[in-house]
């Protein structure tokens, strides 16, 4: 009976984890301010910030309506041709609306991003406690808290909350990711000393 192949993917070890923060401890300060600096702009413009999230949202909609309807011209043999060509155009007309429109359809993207920051900050939430006992894993697990939180703020203050939500909530959520991923860097680098 032949011994079936093992996988050498393993999740990583605590050791490892520190180990990778700590090689590239410069990348993850650099990430944190980055993301510091990015969400105070954000903060002192929120409803620029709200409306450029928005256009640049549609753009990417509409980029990807334009290459799935040529997607579907190019393949016009399959029998699936015309639902391609369908959700080509609903892309295409989702971007355009999004783009051109920029006051319309802010309560709708301000719920779908109250749903994306509850989503991130379980996420941090996930990774600070995968990283625990390790320096510097409450402030990933404080992000998460802040993401969170920032989701239900959202949600609770909807529909009054679309026209500034968006960017001061994407500042703050930015802002506490950056001291998180700036803090584990420096908690890194201490106990790398040590």
């Amino acid at each position: 009976m032949a011994k079936r192949p093992t996988s050498s993917i393993s999740p990583p070890s605590m050791a490892a984890m520190q180990a990778a923060i700590a090689e590239n401890r410069t990348w993850f300060m650099v990430l944190g301010l980055a993301l510091i600096v990015l969400g105070a702009i954000a903060i002192g413009f929120p409803l620029v910030t709200t409306i450029a999230a928005k256009v640049f949202l549609g753009w990417l909609f509409l980029v990807g309506g334009i290459v799935q309807i040529f997607h579907a011209f190019s393949t016009q043999k399959w029998s699936e041709f015309f639902l391609n060509l369908l959700v080509g155009a609903v892309y295409l007309l989702a971007g355009a609306w999004l783009a051109f429109l920029p006051l319309a359809g802010l309560l709708t993207l301000t719920a779908f991003l109250a749903a994306m920051f509850i989503l991130q900050g379980a996420l941090e939430a996930s990774m600070a406690f995968r990283l625990r006992p390790r320096e510097g894993w409450i402030w990933m697990l404080l992000a998460g808290i802040v993401g969170i939180a920032v989701g239900a703020l959202i949600i609770a203050e909807l529909p009054s909350s679309a026209t500034w939500a968006i960017g001061l909530l994407v500042g703050i959520n930015m802002i506490s990711s950056g001291f998180a991923y700036f803090f584990l860097a420096m908690a890194a680098g201490k106990a790398v000393r040590a």
